[in-house]
């Protein structure tokens, strides 16, 4: 990659790193304030709370703990790329003004893939580098999150939990009771970010890591799963939550196809087919079927 370039990607993590902070403070307002009466919130929110040293500090580790896990995704990939001398981008990040601060990242491959043990790597390496990341954040993330009393459902936003944080949770906590809600410090909603991540990229399909995966496993049987996994999403989409519909419009504009690669090695090693079990592992407790709770095309009509 010209160095002359890469100035997009050192502006692009830049910005990143400021659309992650703005939304680290609406979470460290949350974290810090949770539980307390309106009234005496409504009075704290001014502007003066943007000079406020522990919800700056608790923005910069919201920002920094997501990046950090992002970055090793694509590190992941970049690294193997370089590894087997496959020309590759540094990661592109995406910053918007979402829930969560950003749109991901991904790096740019412009060396044709010729091996299926390389795609596999390649594929493997990110999720494996992010998930390795957030659970570590996710661990001391909740170590300092918060229980207070049950908060009101209206006019609320609530996140759906994938399986790892409900059993880190039950672990760290124990049951949570009925009357309360547990409120995520902002390194454990980076980790929530990052796992929800690692789960989109395992769908098994097209150009995602799950699809580099799977094609390396099965070659073009893959093509025959990738229509039940659209269904799937579209499915998903109308009964938990919309962004399945667009996550499924994503995938189809980038089609389906994978491009063909060598069959070599004859079979995968078998270090390569435990670390698919473990993969599989890693998306069934990172997924999440609805991010946001009672958000599905049917309840946004309803």
């Amino acid at each position: 990659m010209a160095q002359s370039k890469r100035w997009v990607n050192y502006l692009l993590f830049f910005l990143t790193i400021i659309s992650t902070y703005f939304v680290g403070f609406l979470w460290a307002i949350n974290y810090v304030y949770a539980g307390q009466e309106l009234e005496e919130v409504h009075g704290l929110l001014n502007i003066k709370i943007v000079f406020n040293p522990v919800l700056n500090r608790l923005s910069l580790i919201y920002s920094l703990s997501l990046l950090g896990i992002l970055l090793g995704h694509e590190l992941g990939h970049y690294l193997t790329c370089k590894k087997y001398r496959i020309e590759a981008t540094l990661p592109y990040f995406i910053p918007a003004p979402t829930l969560i601060g950003t749109l991901g990242a991904f790096i740019r491959i412009n060396s044709p893939l010729t091996r299926r043990d390389e795609l596999f790597d390649i594929g493997a390496n990110g999720p494996l580098a992010g998930f390795i990341l957030s659970v570590p954040a996710l661990y001391f993330g909740l170590s300092w999150s918060r229980l207070v009393p049950a908060l009101s459902g209206e006019g609320s936003i609530e996140f759906g939990e994938p399986w790892l944080l409900k059993a880190m949770t039950r672990m760290i906590f124990g049951p949570v009771p009925a009357d309360q809600s547990l409120i995520l410090h902002p390194m454990a909603m980076a980790a929530w970010v990052g796992l929800l991540v690692t789960s989109f990229n395992l769908f098994p399909i097209g150009q995602l890591d799950g699809g580099h995966i799977f094609y390396s496993l099965f070659g073009d049987k893959a093509k025959k799963i990738s229509y039940i996994i659209v269904g799937s999403l579209i499915v998903m989409g109308v009964f938990f939550w919309a962004g399945w519909l667009i996550w499924a419009i994503l995938i189809l504009l980038l089609g389906l196809r994978h491009p063909a690669v060598a069959w070599v090695p004859a079979r995968l090693s078998r270090k390569r087919q435990l670390i698919a079990f473990f993969v599989l592992i890693i998306f069934l407790i990172s997924f999440i079927p609805a991010p946001v709770t009672d958000s599905g095309l049917l309840d946004l009509i309803r």
